[in-house]
């Protein structure tokens, strides 16, 4: 079966049955193989689960090998809400391929993402028509809190880690996205990893992972 984004699968070794997807969805001019580098650590612990790293649908302005969620040459609110949106129909797309051919509902799939991959995460987690398991966001943010607002259709539970040195995303945009996620009666927990900067350090992989496990009943 073809995909509608370029995709990376990290499938069970020896064969075992896949009960679980977890979906890494990539920062702003990143690509599938860079997140899959988190999958290194989980996988020996998850083997029974299947882990989906796609490409973003458009090639990074700024990298010549990087791809991105949505564009970012205008710092502008509404401009980048309509470019994450546009993306998000096809990710929506992409998600419903993945569940068709390994034949596995939304409960049994954690969406996950890095920066333009955790706001990506948390809009399409949100506003789908069926219930995901849960979302891991590291490094993120919302978008745009009046937009989600009026799209909320399911309240799985989230998880966001974030640095307190973070100097792309600051981490103050996770407490505004816990904010939001209490005001509306959404389960959120939220980890400030100390002394880190814009990327996925051990200690919160090893954080993520405590989570996939609890939202997967594998404890």
């Amino acid at each position: 079966m073809t995909f509608c984004l370029d995709t990376k699968l990290i499938k069970p070794d020896c064969d075992n049955e896949i009960k679980n997807i977890v979906v890494l969805l990539h920062g702003y001019g990143g690509d599938g193989n860079d997140i899959a580098q988190i999958t290194l650590n989980w996988k020996r612990f998850l083997p029974n689960t299947l882990f989906v790293c796609p490409n973003a649908p458009e090639k990074c302005l700024i990298s010549s090998s990087g791809y991105q969620w949505f564009d970012l040459s205008q710092d502008n609110e509404k401009f980048i809400l309509k470019e994450s949106k546009k993306n998000e129909i096809i990710l929506k797309k992409f998600l419903e391929e993945i569940k068709e051919k390994f034949s596995l509902p939304n409960s049994r799939i954690c969406l996950s993402g890095f920066s333009q991959g955790c706001m990506m995460s948390i809009n399409v987690g949100l506003s789908s028509d069926e219930k995901y398991s849960g979302i891991l966001g590291f490094s993120g943010k919302i978008i745009s809190k009046e937009d989600l607002s009026k799209r909320i259709i399911h309240k799985p539970e989230i998880l966001l880690i974030h640095g307190e040195n973070d100097d792309i995303v600051s981490c103050v945009k996770s407490l505004e996205a816990k904010d939001f996620f209490e005001r509306n009666k959404i389960t959120v927990e939220l980890e400030i990893i100390k002394n880190c900067g814009h990327h996925i350090p051990i200690e919160a992989s090893s954080i993520g992972l405590k989570f996939i496990k609890k939202i997967f009943n594998l404890n």
